[in-house]
């Protein structure tokens, strides 16, 4: 999870963007910090997908395939 003091930043840039504008090195760093933000919460959606199992009304496991390959290869690392 991004430390709170790293949210607020962008959030400041993101205000500051639409009421003035940012410098170079403003929009350098808030395009940093925002890549950071997505990454993290790409992370945060596979470890979600990693402890995830479908089971429908019968009771049988339908998990797609492609989270059961994301699980296995979790478990191998």
């Amino acid at each position: 999870m991004l430390d709170k003091n790293k949210i607020d930043r962008i959030n400041e840039l993101a205000r500051k963007e639409k009421k003035e504008g940012l410098t170079k090195i403003e929009k350098t760093e808030q395009q940093k910090l925002r890549k950071e933000y997505l990454q993290n919460i790409r992370q945060s959606f596979k470890n979600q997908l990693k402890s995830m199992t479908i089971i429908d009304p019968e009771g049988k496991d339908v998990t797609p395939q492609k989270v059961r390959d994301l699980q296995e290869r979790s478990r191998k690392h």
